[in-house]
C-alpha cells in the first residue's frame, strides 16, 4: 500500500475497524474511505456492488461483522450466520469484480474445534467439532476463509485471512449481556463499585482459559500483514499466552475495584470452549509481536469505558 492508496475500512466504527482506521491515519495514509451501516446495508448485494463501482477501492480491510458474546451467540444463531455470510460474501465478491489489489478478511479464533490441541496451529482448522454456543458465527467465518481461498485459486486475487484471538480495547461494546467477556466484566465490576456491592457475580465456574489481544495491537498486525503477507493460508494473531477466566476477572477487579470480590455462579453455565490459545509462531517468524501489556490494556479500556 502507498500512503495515498484508496483504502476501504469496512466496519470502521467497530472494535477492530475503528482501531485499523485510526492506526492507518496515524501512520500517514491519506485516502481512506468509509461508510456507516445506516448509509449502506452491507447485506444488500446490489447496493454493495454499486458502492464499489462508485468508489473503486484499491485495498479493503474487511472488519465489518455481527459480533457478540457467548449469550448473544447462543440466542441469535440465525442472525449471526445470515448477517455475517451476507456481509463478507458481498464485499469479497465485489472486491473481485472491481479488481481490488488486496483484501484482508478478519476471521476469529472460534473457527477452530472446541477440543482442539493446544496451542492452536492454523492447520487445525476443520479437524474437529465446533463449540456449539458459537457454531453459527464460526461457520460464517469459515465460509469467508474458504471464499477468499477459492477466489485466489480461481481468479488469482490476493485475499488474505487472519485469525485474531479474543479482543478488547478502545471502542468496545459494554452491554451487560451481549458484550464479550472483558467489556462485560468491566461493566459488572464498575457497576458493583458504584453501588457499593462487594460480590460481583460472574457466569460459569471461572476455569476456561482464554488469550486476549489489545485492539490497537491487532490493527498494527493487520496493516503489517497487508504490507508483508500474500498467502492464501490463514494466519493467527495473538499473544501466545492465556489465563483462566477467574484470573482475568480478578485482574480487572484489582484495576477497578480492589475491595470487591469475584463470585462465580456455576448455575449460569456459560463456560464455552475449555481452553483456547493460539500458536502465533508464523507471525513471530514474519517479525511481528504485540506491544501492549495486559495490565496496560485493561487500564486503557477502563478509561475508555469511563469516557463514554
Amino acid at each position: 500500500m502507498n500512503k495515498d492508496s484508496k483504502i476501504f475500512v469496512a466496519g470502521h466504527k467497530g472494535l477492530v475497524g475503528s482501531s485499523i482506521y485510526n492506526k492507518l491515519i496515524n501512520s500517514g495514509y491519506t485516502n481512506l474511505i468509509t461508510i456507516s451501516k445506516n448509509e449502506l446495508d452491507l447485506r444488500n448485494s446490489e447496493r454493495v456492488h454499486s458502492w464499489f463501482c462508485e468508489n473503486e477501492p484499491e485495498y479493503v480491510f474487511l472488519a465489518a461483522a455481527k459480533v457478540g458474546g457467548i449469550k448473544a451467540n447462543k440466542e441469535q444463531k440465525g442472525s449471526f450466520i445470515y448477517d455475517n455470510i451476507m456481509i463478507q460474501t458481498n464485499i469479497i465478491h465485489s472486491s473481485y469484480v472491481l479488481d481490488v489489489k488486496k483484501l484482508l478478511f478478519l476471521g476469529s479464533s472460534c473457527i477452530y474445534p472446541k477440543l482442539c490441541q493446544q496451542p492452536i496451529k492454523e492447520e487445525y482448522l476443520l479437524s474437529g467439532l465446533l463449540e456449539p454456543s458459537n457454531d453459527a458465527y464460526a461457520i460464517a467465518k469459515i465460509a469467508g476463509i474458504k471464499m477468499c481461498q477459492a477466489y485466489n485459486q480461481q481468479y488469482d486475487t490476493n485475499f488474505i485471512s487472519v485469525m485474531p484471538t479474543n479482543l478488547y480495547g478502545v471502542g468496545d461494546n459494554y452491554h451487560p449481556e451481549n458484550s464479550h467477556v472483558i467489556p462485560g466484566l468491566i461493566y459488572k465490576i464498575h457497576t458493583a463499585k458504584v453501588n457499593g456491592i462487594k460480590d460481583v457475580i460472574c457466569w460459569g465456574d471461572g476455569t476456561p482459559r482464554r488469550e486476549f489481544l489489545f485492539n490497537a495491537d491487532l490493527a498494527e498486525a493487520c496493516i503489517f500483514l497487508m504490507e508483508n503477507y500474500n498467502s492464501s493460508d490463514i494466519i493467527n494473531i495473538g499473544t501466545g499466552s492465556d489465563m483462566t477466566i477467574s484470573e482475568l476477572a480478578n485482574i480487572i477487579k484489582d484495576v477497578i475495584y480492589p475491595e470487591g470480590n469475584i463470585v462465580f455462579d456455576n448455575n449460569l453455565a456459560m463456560n464455552g470452549t475449555p481452553k483456547k490459545s493460539l500458536d502465533v509462531s508464523k507471525m513471530k517468524t514474519l517479525g511481528w509481536s504485540p506491544k501492549v501489556s495486559f495490565i496496560e490494556g485493561i487500564k486503557i479500556a477502563y478509561q475508555d469505558f469511563l469516557n463514554r
